[in-house]
């Protein structure tokens, strides 16, 4: 009588959580390996290996490795871009530099939040030469633009004449992104960090330092209790 052999499954290199479906367990992996080794110099066959799958069964999955890197680019900004609607609801009735510190509040946590400091690709050469960077350059243009309508209405009136919208956007979306790089550095970003950062971006518009904290008391408690945990690197 013959004996079937079986093969083992490859050695699992990243940790096994059984409860995260398996798209979701190739994003992780793919996400450490372009943050690390770059975009680039990873193939779909190394992001297999280290979630313990052949690279047939990625491919059921996404059909390329441009299409796991668009979907990892666009979960470090999409999250905020969904929510500045709200953002301007919620302070309708209040004053411009509370939705702007609001808006950077968020954005700072999405960013902080993000797993495996995914905002850290869209730094990166190989990335930014990419054909999956031209999804994401379109939701951050959407979320730049938000920057710059909400703060040119915040602004001193100096600030505001001397910068145009869509620049005071970028030099704002530039700030919060430090984000990533203290992530980088392995410094969490507790709630202190947060606000020092949301100051600065209502600062650099010229915002007197009492509006600042006034803005600051209001818009903290709007963003939710989710957000009051300390995120790690």
């Amino acid at each position: 009588m013959s004996i079937r052999r079986t093969h083992p499954g490859r050695p699992r290199l990243v940790p096994s959580d059984a409860a995260a479906p398996p798209r979701e367990q190739v994003l992780h992996a793919a996400a450490q390996l372009f943050v690390t080794k770059g975009f680039a110099a990873t193939s779909t066959r190394e992001i297999a290996d280290r979630v313990g799958i052949r690279q047939a069964s990625l491919y059921y999955h996404f059909t390329s490795k441009d299409e796991i890197l668009a979907e990892l680019l666009e979960r470090s900004v999409r999250p905020t871009v969904d929510r500045v609607d709200q953002i301007e609801q919620l302070t309708a009735s209040t004053s411009p530099e509370e939705a702007l510190y609001l808006l950077a509040l968020v954005d700072i946590h999405t960013l902080a939040e993000a797993p495996d400091n995914i905002g850290m690709l869209a730094t990166h050469p190989d990335v930014t030469s990419s054909d999956a960077f031209d999804a994401f350059r379109s939701v951050r243009a959407e979320l730049a633009e938000a920057y710059g309508r909400i703060a040119t209405r915040a602004a001193a009136p100096g600030v505001a004449e001397a910068a145009e919208q869509g620049h005071l956007g970028e030099m704002l979306m530039h700030l919060v992104e430090v984000t990533t790089s203290l992530r980088g550095s392995g410094m969490p970003i507790d709630d202190a960090t947060a606000a020092a950062i949301a100051s600065t971006c209502l600062r650099a518009c010229g915002i007197p330092e009492v509006r600042i904290a006034s803005a600051a008391s209001v818009a903290t408690p709007l963003l939710g209790d989710r957000h009051s945990r300390t995120a790690s690197p």
